[in-house]
């Protein structure tokens, strides 16, 4: 590729944040009809690069160069201008208007609402994307909002696509419907940028990796010439071991008992169906299953966040007594130890106040255990700054607003809090979505420290190799139903895949 002119060059791009140096000199080339791969742990500035060559930030040194010719962006409008169209982790529409009216919105001239419709159809069907024009953005699905955003771009003219971690709230079948796509706009000559940290996604999808580390460009190589490990290994700066420890659970007891819970949504479809199971103290139980089959609401019923149609959730104390929690409100199960820590699609939209910074975040979760008018604020304080440090929060102070930090950083803050709670049982979800490597691996290490101490966990994740390493036993969820539980220890990734499908396969109850 080296042969062409790059649709895009960076060259000696240097970002400041107050202290935090983002970017540091950092060289890049974008050829069109490829998909790149920006690889790096969370801050190492991935972000913030694509974030210049879309006209959010300006850079404090460097030029840009597209197809041979010096640009300055100072706009987003300037880089739509030029072709270059970036879709964000949290998606920039307006609710409760529809898709065209979020695609044509800013744009100049008369409104032409069917004019736009047209072509936004024209749009999906050259590239395999499916969007209701007259569907309100409050109706859609995660995935389905994605689609308006990579739609309103190209109806833009953007030729040059830049994903920041498309894939984190996709389900596999989103993400392999998306990649299609990706692939299918890379025919077309279109220059991509995925941001990732799935390293199964990069290998299956892009075409060359390009790697930064603490800000600073590392390499880059055609993806077919490399693999996860050396990647990790790159990303990181010295080797990294990709195994996950899973100690014996010690004198485990029966902490939650659930029994024939079934729970409806809000429109009536069956989301649990009959379910039951234990969850010991000091053990790790994973629900495997694919994504809507139920985890969420099953999470949800035993905080008490979720109305339940009929079953039982005891909570059981060391001594073999009981207490019905469905029933109690979300405060009353909290305070009996039960922690629910959800890493939701939107993170900043339901888990954390953006414009608060760190610490007055950590005093969400605490604020009600003032004894007097005034809040404390001091023991917030003193939990944000043990965040930053054992989760190695990259964050220039605790007084800077969440909504300043990268995503990963954002989810970091999230489960160190709710971790940092101190509970009896931990209802861990998707704790570890969009976080690099090492990352992934200390919010594993602090997982198994919460289940040392005697914690009843019960995590639900993505990804099944993760399940399959850390968890002691697997309850596997198919359509609401319970379809076995095994142990997780010798348990077969094909086998737990097929239950994950289809009802039977072996259960250990």
């Amino acid at each position: 590729m080296d042969n062409k002119i790059p649709a895009v060059t960076m060259r000696d791009i240097t970002k400041r944040f107050g202290p935090v140096l983002a970017n540091d000199k950092v060289w890049l080339n974008i050829y069109r009809g490829e998909i790149l791969a920006l690889l790096g742990e969370n801050g190492s500035g991935k972000t913030t690069l694509m974030n210049m060559l879309s006209g959010i930030y300006f850079p404090d040194e460097g030029e840009i160069q597209i197809d041979g010719k010096d640009v300055v962006i100072h706009s987003p409008k300037d880089a739509f201008d030029l072709g270059i169209g970036m879709i964000h982790q949290h998606f920039k529409l307006v609710d409760v208007l529809t898709a065209a009216e979020n695609i044509v919105l800013g744009l100049p001239g008369k409104l032409d609402l069917k004019l736009a419709a047209r072509k936004i159809r024209e749009i999906c069907d050259a590239y395999g994307f499916e969007v209701d024009p007259d569907q309100k953005i409050y109706d859609m699905s995660v995935s389905q909002k994605q689609t308006v955003e990579i739609v309103k771009v190209l109806y833009r003219g953007a030729d040059i696509l830049i994903l920041d971690e498309p894939t984190a709230v996709l389900t596999p079948q989103e993400t392999e419907k998306l990649f299609a796509v990706l692939r299918n706009m890379r025919d077309d000559g279109k220059a991509i940028v995925i941001i990732t940290h799935k390293m199964h996604e990069v290998e299956a999808l892009s075409d060359r990796v390009a790697i930064l580390r603490h800000g600073q460009f590392i390499g880059d190589m055609p993806t077919k010439k490399t693999n996860a490990q050396e990647m990790t290994n790159m990303m990181v700066g010295h080797a990294v071991t990709l195994n996950i420890d899973r100690p014996e659970p010690v004198d485990p007891k029966p902490r939650i008992e659930v029994k024939g819970l079934t729970v409806r949504s809000m429109d009536g479809i069956l989301k649990l169906d009959d379910v039951s199971f234990t969850a010991n103290s000091g053990e790790i139980l994973g629900i495997a299953g694919i994504s809507g089959c139920g985890q969420k609401e099953l999470l949800e019923a035993i905080a008490g966040l979720q109305p339940v149609e009929r079953g039982s959730v005891s909570y059981i104390e060391d001594d073999g007594s009981r207490e019905e929690l469905i029933g109690k409100d979300p405060l009353s199960i909290q305070q009996m130890g039960v922690s629910l820590s959800f890493v939701p699609e939107d993170r900043l939209g339901m888990g954390l106040v953006g414009n608060m910074d760190l610490a007055d975040n950590m005093m969400l979760r605490s604020f009600r255990r003032g004894r007097s008018v005034f809040t404390d604020r001091k023991s917030p304080h003193k939990l944000a700054e043990t965040v930053v440090r054992d989760l190695e929060v990259s964050t220039p102070s605790v007084a800077t607003p969440v909504r300043r930090l990268s995503g990963g950083n954002v989810q970091k803050v999230l489960v160190g809090r709710e971790i940092a709670s101190a509970p009896t049982v931990l209802l861990t979800a998707y704790a570890v979505r969009g976080l690099d490597i090492n990352s992934s691996y200390t919010i594993y290490d602090l997982i198994n420290k919460q289940k040392a101490a005697g914690v009843a966990v019960i995590y639900v994740g993505e990804d099944l190799d993760v399940l399959l390493e850390l968890a002691d036993r697997i309850l596997v969820l198919c359509g609401g139903k319970v379809s076995g539980i095994v142990p997780g220890r010798g348990a077969k990734k094909r086998e737990v895949g097929l239950m994950m499908t289809r009802l039977g396969g072996k259960a250990d109850e």
